[in-house]
């Protein structure tokens, strides 16, 4: 069997430490959060609105959450956690193993999805466990004194998480909920509400495909910078394995001269899995940035949803799990 090895300097990969579960929460149906400290009581590294952080889960699988506490907290980080009935077991191991007092290893946090602080006001828009990372927003914010407002879209009630706590912010007054009981049409307009292009105006949306892609939509007038997106799963967004004009090309490993060929249906993080040279990875669909490796020379052909439009234009930078090339030849930084 070929030994396997991380090798290079993959800019993705994070640095580990122990945390210990301090509280869980049951926040809605479905959905409990945890309060995650250092097991020896000291302070956690500093992260910013928008942040998450890799957990690795007592069955083997690693999975990323966002930092929903306010980000001036260093004595704990707060996750939740939707329990996806249909999912490939993340959820259900962090809902049914995971108990009070358990020590678990996280990454340090990284961030995909950051607040632009030169931003007149924010608009935020969250569906369902989408909050998550919104929350943090909101607490960075109001601290911050600067405007914003939210819209929190969920199918009922019950399902909505924090929804006692937004209402007893100090900030419930810039906090709107739409609740559509199944049926889109009856929930947020989000059309009309971002037809108009404010001057200064960021928009920031995180939650479901549908409701994501209604955003992509309504703000396709928009210029380029200003709406900002965190995807959790990457839905009908996803490339398929095979587009028209795709074909086979080669990768050369920098550190050893090493060239590799990527075929047709297999991704470039499979080729290197095959070789023995092991790329942190987490979603495999091009969200979560994990695998974001350096480009020494070539063009990649991104179709990831993590790298902005500057990164991308900048082909430096390439998401293994899911892109290819757009030239013969990728020469990786690994």
């Amino acid at each position: 069997m070929m030994e396997s090895a991380m090798i290079g300097a993959n800019p993705s990969v994070a640095a580990r430490m122990p945390v210990r579960v301090a509280a869980i929460v049951t926040e809605a149906v479905g959905i409990k959060s945890f309060v995650l400290v250092s097991p020896t009581g000291g302070a956690l590294p500093r992260f910013s609105a928008g942040s998450h952080v890799l957990v690795d889960l007592p069955n083997g699988l690693a999975r990323q959450y966002s930092l929903c506490n306010d980000p001036t907290e260093t004595h704990r980080y707060r996750i939740a956690v939707l329990r996806e009935p249909n999912g490939r077991g993340g959820s259900a191991c962090m809902h049914d193993a995971v108990r009070v007092g358990d020590v678990l290893t996280i990454s340090t946090p990284r961030n995909n999805f950051p607040l632009f602080k030169g931003a007149a006001s924010s608009l935020l828009i969250a569906g369902g466990i989408g909050m998550t990372p919104i929350l943090a927003m909101c607490l960075d914010l109001h601290r911050c004194g600067q405007d914003f407002r939210l819209h929190y879209c969920t199918r009922t009630i019950a399902l909505t998480a924090f929804r006692d706590e937004l209402a007893a912010s100090s900030f419930a007054g810039r906090v709107a909920f739409h609740h559509d009981g199944g049926n889109p049409t009856r929930g947020l307009d989000v059309r009309t509400l971002l037809a108009p292009v404010p001057d200064g105006l960021h928009v920031y949306c995180c939650g479901p495909a549908g409701l994501m892609r209604a955003v992509e939509q309504a703000t396709a007038h928009w210029s380029i910078g200003r709406v900002h997106f965190e995807f959790f799963a990457a839905g009908s967004n996803a490339a398929p394995s095979v587009q028209p004009g795709d074909c086979a090309f080669e990768i050369v490993i920098a550190s050893t001269g090493q060239t590799l060929i990527v075929p047709l249906g297999r991704t470039i993080l499979d080729v290197l899995n095959d070789n023995g040279i092991l790329v942190e990875n987490m979603c495999r669909e091009g969200i979560c940035g994990t695998c974001i490796t350096k480009v020494l020379e070539g063009v990649p052909d991104h179709r990831d949803q993590v790298l902005d439009a500057s990164e991308k234009a900048q082909n430096k930078l390439i998401t293994v799990c899911c892109s290819r090339a757009r030239t013969a030849k990728l020469v990786l930084d690994l």
